[in-house]
């Protein structure tokens, strides 16, 4: 088939309100997470320098912002912002929130 269809809520939630969509996609390279969360949320700082994976985090919706080797970037509805392998990030909500997250090699 040429195409896979998944609910976010079908994907495997690895952390609370956070769902990894790559097998449910059968993405082969791409990584595809949604994060629906509340007011006053953090994510776990990290990076992917030991896989490369280049990240995409685009707010949908609320408020919220993003920690980037040490710099906080404010984040609106239709924002998108790239973050490289090697550097340390970390998501932030601060209203009822909902992100989309894509990287890959």
């Amino acid at each position: 088939m040429s195409y896979t269809k998944a609910s976010y809520e079908d994907g495997e939630e690895k952390a609370p309100r956070m769902y990894f969509l790559r097998d449910e996609l059968d993405c082969e390279n791409l990584g595809f997470t949604v994060v629906d969360v509340g007011a006053d949320w953090s994510g776990m700082e990290h990076d992917h320098a030991d896989g490369g994976h280049e990240e995409v985090y685009y707010l949908v919706d609320g408020a919220g912002s993003i920690t980037i080797d040490g710099d906080d970037v404010s984040l609106s509805p239709g924002d998108a912002v790239r973050v490289a392998p090697t550097s340390s990030r970390q998501l932030h909500a601060d209203e009822s929130s909902t992100f989309v997250v894509a990287g890959a090699p």
